[in-house]
């Protein structure tokens, strides 16, 4: 939504809660894209990013299950005296 400065002065409530809501708010001045209005992203606090950090390093962990071994991998394709098959 545009709109100019002049006309957002009535309507600042309405817009601050559109722009809350989700809607771009754009103001203007002499028809030119002076200001957008968006809502304040709040930083969690310390205690919220631990917690996160810490539920990623345990799904990480969980995910990081050992494969096969790389060494032994190309085995299948030599014979056991060794010599390709």
């Amino acid at each position: 939504m545009r709109i100019s400065v002049t006309d957002a002065k009535g309507q600042l409530t309405e817009l601050v809660r559109r722009a809350e809501a989700g809607d771009e708010v754009i103001l203007t001045r002499h028809g030119h894209a002076a200001v957008r209005l968006v809502p304040v992203r709040i930083a969690p606090d310390r205690a919220t990013r631990r917690a996160l950090l810490e539920a990623v390093r345990n799904s990480g962990a969980a995910k990081a299950a050992r494969g096969p071994s790389a060494a032994r991998s190309q085995d299948f394709l030599y014979g056991d005296d060794g010599l390709p098959r």
